[in-house]
């Protein structure tokens, strides 16, 4: 049985649109490379977390936080969920939502993300949606490419990847690219993201102090 800590702020609000979706920020990072807390950093005169909820409340009815500092992150008002006690990382942060949640799927964006679309964000859960409407139940995880990559922090996972997860935790391989050669993911490929996202801008995070100076953010923890 895994622990999982949840605190709430202002409890957890009922009624899930768009397939019963929880959606979760995940702010459980370590902060090695930057001496702040990444998603109180402030882009165009608004905190990170502020602009990722802007675009999440406009589509979901449940936005949750996954971190282990609650205290940094009640003042934005959502569920927040602690990992479970496991290595920690962005694979703990979505197994730790997915258990405390009794959703289908979620849908996971890192903290330090700043610039989220909200149409990208719609095609994924339409095409997540059809999937199901086909009777394609097989589905672990519906994630998009950019640029040659995949991008693992704007996607969706499924229920069926919870024991997947497990198992690799319990032998320290935190690896969501890994995990994916044994699930079933849905890819979106680049031209389908860039109809939606020409520049990949939802893919922008912020690893160093270096980066946050190239999109021109300014300091604001409050």
């Amino acid at each position: 049985m895994h622990e999982v800590c949840t605190f709430f702020k202002n409890g957890i609000p009922r009624g899930i649109r768009r397939g019963f979706l929880t959606a979760a920020i995940l702010a459980g990072g370590e902060n090695r490379r930057i001496p702040y807390v990444k998603g109180l950093l402030a882009v165009e005169g608004r905190t990170i977390i502020d602009r990722s909820l802007d675009v999440l409340r406009k589509v979901f009815d449940r936005v949750v936080i996954s971190t282990n500092s609650p205290e940094w992150y009640f003042r934005f008002g959502v569920p927040l969920i602690g990992d479970v006690k496991m290595k920690r990382g962005p694979m703990t942060g979505i197994l730790s939502v997915l258990l405390a949640t009794s959703d289908a799927a979620v849908f996971v964006v890192a903290c330090d993300m700043p610039f989220i679309s909200e149409a990208l964000l719609r095609y994924m859960l339409t095409l997540f949606e059809e999937q199901g409407a086909r009777g394609n139940r097989g589905i672990d995880a519906v994630i998009p490419v950019f640029g040659g990559k995949t991008e693992p922090l704007f996607g969706i996972y499924t229920r069926n990847v919870v024991k997947v997860m497990e198992g690799m935790l319990r032998e320290g391989n935190t690896s969501l690219q890994a995990m994916f050669g044994n699930t079933e993911v849905l890819y979106i490929d680049e031209e389908a993201v860039r109809a939606r996202d020409p520049l990949g801008r939802s893919f922008i995070n912020i690893n160093t102090m270096e980066d946050y100076k190239k999109i021109r953010g300014a300091l604001c923890l409050v």
